[in-house]
């Protein structure tokens, strides 16, 4: 007989034989410790196990050595790669992943962390920088002397990651780490093509050799993702597979926080890059609605260009339609902006198809608008291009179409002289022959023009070096619009008046006499500042 003080369920035969009447959170903490008692042995014994971790990490150690041959790979992967990006050739670029020599470093620094070993880490360390500096360099220097400066869509591929690139640079980080504990390195390859280490790297280089802010950030912030990835989530791997750290428990606590915050920093810019290309993606397709209503639904558009960065958002596109509908612009810019929420300005060029005389006459008033689609379309690249070499907004560019002129102001840059200023513009301008594409260059200071002495007379006359200098000041002036002061002797000065009389330039002279017997053979050239 059970007595008042037993509570039903508490006994020792009823917690042994899982009796009915015990309380169900009771009976379910029970089953839940149980499984994961049983997991936690299974994964213990029969997985981390049977690994065996002083075969990896001797293993992972000597790879991570600053050796020749890996010197070698990482240039020949990275020459693969920007020629590859810059012939617009995925196959190529695909053959500089095979490579993959950074992942050795990578991983070697991710499994450093795991167990604790800095000296290690620090080797890791300096065989990935080394690695990292070499490939860029080189792959800027190959850019330099390439005739192919354009940004291909396989540099622009590498610009603007998001979290979706991390999420894949983590799923084959996971791949790639469990095919170094278990022995299977050949999975290794399909991770480096995954993650892509070079080519992000390659178009780092091409960012810094042209001077283009944009590409240089976006793709250094792709490597860093999937590098940071891969490191973190081998540390991760080794931990949970059991491997021999000299951590504390507090250091171990520190490291998964450690970790964890990384991916959330990781994480935030790029899921607002995601968030982005989603919503351009999403504008994208009302747009393409809400000119189909316009239209009724007979219409099919095509060559749509829509500007997201303008203000108010620019939308051109070619519309080929039955019947032309005059307001179809201010009808389509109404809607639109009640969607969107913002000033919304659209172009459209209808074109009516048929076989009449008139729809004829409506082809060719098509064509010509087309036309004139298409000149507003090179306008607009080449804004954006000036731009973003210029380091300002588009809405900063000056587009004369008419007269087919391009000006733009461009913004201070550290380290940037005016021969690199004067070569954006070339480049540019080599690109649209057309078009008179005109940078104009802060404040910097103007070379000497260095002078030798000529014929028989000894007259001055500028040297090779002296001339370069010369048209450089020649080009400056003409785009700032401030006079030159030029400061030497008589003679000297009478070497340059000839050239510069011809330029058409603005010169304020100074006359100088030399502190001792000898004259100087550089003429100083600057700038002539009004005062006040």
């Amino acid at each position: 007989m059970q007595t008042s003080s037993e509570v039903p369920g508490t006994s020792g035969a009823d917690t042994s034989a899982g009796s009915p009447d015990r309380p169900a959170p009771q009976r379910r903490r029970v089953g839940i410790d149980y499984v994961l008692t049983a997991l936690t042995r299974w994964w213990t014994i029969e997985v981390a196990g049977t690994v065996d971790q002083a075969a990896v990490i001797e293993k992972r150690r000597a790879e991570c050595e600053l050796t020749a041959r890996y010197l070698l790979m990482v240039c020949m992967s990275a020459g693969i790669a920007i020629l590859g990006m810059l012939l617009s050739s995925p196959a190529v670029v695909i053959g500089a992943m095979l490579i993959a020599p950074l992942m050795d470093p990578i991983m070697g620094v991710g499994f450093a962390l795991a167990v604790g070993d800095f000296s290690w880490l620090r080797k890791s360390l300096r065989s990935l920088f080394i690695g990292v500096g070499l490939a860029i360099l080189f792959c800027a220097l190959i850019v330099v002397f390439s005739p192919i400066k354009n940004v291909t869509p396989e540099i622009a591929a590498r610009t603007q990651p998001n979290l979706f690139d991390l999420m894949v640079a983590i799923f084959s980080a996971i791949a790639g780490a469990y095919a170094v504990i278990r022995g299977r390195e050949g999975t290794i390859v399909g991770v480096a093509i995954a993650t892509a280490l070079m080519p992000p790297l390659a178009a780092v280089g091409y960012g810094l050799a042209t001077l283009n802010s944009t590409v240089f950030s976006g793709a250094l912030l792709l490597f860093v993702t999937n590098l940071t990835a891969i490191a973190l989530t081998a540390t991760a791997m080794a931990r949970g597979y059991g491997f021999s750290t000299s951590l504390t428990p507090k250091q171990s606590r520190w490291q998964a926080l450690f970790i964890f915050g990384a991916f959330v920093a990781l994480a935030v810019p790029l899921g607002l890059s995601l968030y982005r290309i989603g919503w351009e993606a999403n504008t994208t397709r009302q747009i393409n609605s809400v000119v189909a209503e316009v239209f009724d639904g007979r219409a099919t558009v095509r060559e749509m260009q829509p500007s997201f960065d303008a203000d108010p958002l620019s939308v051109t596109a070619t519309v080929y339609t039955p019947q032309i509908i005059g307001d179809a612009e201010q009808r389509a810019s109404r809607l639109l902006e009640e969607q969107l929420g913002r000033p919304v300005e659209i172009r459209l060029t209808q074109i009516r198809y048929g076989t009449s005389a008139q729809a004829r006459e409506e082809a060719e008033l098509g064509r010509a608008r087309a036309q004139e689609v298409e000149a507003a379309r090179q306008a607009r690249s080449i804004a954006e291009r000036l731009a973003i070499l210029a380091g300002v907004p588009i809405e900063d560019v000056t587009i004369d179409r008419e007269q087919r002129r391009a000006l733009v102001t461009a913004r201070p840059l550290d380290g940037a002289t005016l021969a690199a200023y004067r070569e954006l513009e070339r480049r540019v301008d080599a690109t649209e022959p057309e078009w008179d594409i005109r940078i104009e260059p802060p404040l910097r200071a103007l070379p000497q023009v260095r002078l030798s002495e000529e014929g028989e007379d000894d007259a001055l006359a500028p040297t090779a070096e002296g001339r370069r200098a010369l048209n450089l000041a020649v080009w400056a002036q003409r785009r700032v619009g401030i006079p030159l002061r030029i400061s030497g002797t008589e003679r000297q000065l009478a070497a340059v008046r000839g050239i510069l009389g011809e330029a058409q330039v603005d010169v304020v002279e100074e006359v100088t006499e030399p502190e001792t017997g000898d004259e100087p053979r550089a003429i100083e050239v600057g700038w002539a500042i009004p005062e006040g």
